[in-house]
């Protein structure tokens, strides 16, 4: 028997792109709610109870009210939202974090996908907290260059409009009051003691992510060499398919935020000079910074080759 699957927020960016990922698997039944009813809360309940697995694409208060529609105690759910992420009754869905975290998505019931820049951040802070060489109370710092259709619709047509203000066309800081919707996920799947200062930019092109972390190496526990660094995060990643570590002699050349635009993959570039090293993850926004995470997550969960429609 097919797997039902509901995407409830279909017409979203990230619920397209969802949709554009599973569409055509032949493993997988899509219930697709009329266009004219997604508003129609009785309707959204039925299909809501109707699947096996659902796909939340929608703001924060429209997730929890669609986990409040759910009855069907076998009904597993995916939420793309920052609405569940820090909450302990939901599996933070980052299966390379470690082995039991891929466990604990592959039997949870309730699954919370990780923000973009969360995903960048966690990916290198994450493995370097847990390995001891990254102690939990130092005075991390990070930026995040992000393609806009990270803004959703309304970005996304801001950007793409005729006629639209010059200033959109170079870089665009935003989240200026340091507080960031995706820090506490950030603060709390990388075992911090203290929120980083985090920056991140917008800039003109459609999809792609650089998320840096940047250290000194002398205030590090053994003061380890960045290609030290490195080569502990290969280690640590050595059995992961879409998250890996490059060379050290590959990260001397310009990184393009967009070079992944496209796939489920996260590279991670670690550069140094001298005392001081730099960790970049490289990625698609749109892919593993959201729906091509939350459909490996479906796989994992489903008991499938997590790699099933993402290559």
């Amino acid at each position: 028997m097919k797997t039902r699957v509901y995407i409830d927020g279909q017409s979203g960016t990230t619920g397209l792109q969802i949709y554009e990922r599973i569409g055509k698997r032949e493993d997988l039944t899509l219930l697709r709610i009329d266009e004219d009813k997604r508003h129609d809360t009785e309707e959204r309940r039925k299909f809501l109870n109707g699947a096996d697995i659902v796909f939340l694409c929608l703001p924060d208060e429209g997730a929890r009210e669609a986990v409040s529609l759910i009855e069907n105690p076998s009904v597993r759910v995916i939420d793309a939202s920052t609405a569940h992420r820090t909450n302990d009754d939901w599996v933070y869905g980052y299966p390379e974090l470690s082995p039991d975290q891929r466990a604990a998505i592959a039997c949870g019931k309730r699954v919370a996908n990780p923000g973009c820049h969360a995903t960048g951040f966690i990916s290198s802070a994450a493995p370097l907290v847990r390995m001891g060489i990254l102690p939990a109370d130092y005075p991390l710092t990070c930026y995040s260059l992000t393609g806009y259709s990270g803004g959703g619709k309304k970005m996304i047509a801001q950007y793409e409009s005729e006629g639209r203000e010059e200033a959109l066309s170079a870089p665009g800081l935003y989240g200026l009051t340091l507080k960031h919707k995706h820090i506490p996920e950030m603060v709390k799947a990388a075992g911090l003691a203290h929120p980083p200062v985090f920056m991140p930019v917008v800039d003109d092109y459609y999809k792609g992510m650089a998320t840096t972390i940047m250290l000194h190496n002398r205030l590090l526990p053994g003061a380890p060499s960045a290609m030290e660094i490195r080569d502990a995060l290969a280690d640590y990643y050595k059995n992961e398919h879409f998250v890996t570590v490059l060379p050290y002699e590959a990260a001397r050349k310009t990184v393009y935020a967009n070079a992944l635009a496209g796939t489920n993959h996260l590279q991670l570039i670690v550069c140094g000079y001298e005392d001081q090293t730099t960790v970049t993850a490289l990625f698609d926004n749109l892919g593993k910074g959201a729906s091509g995470a939350a459909v490996q997550n479906m796989n994992i969960m489903l008991g499938l080759d997590e790699r099933t429609g993402l290559e």
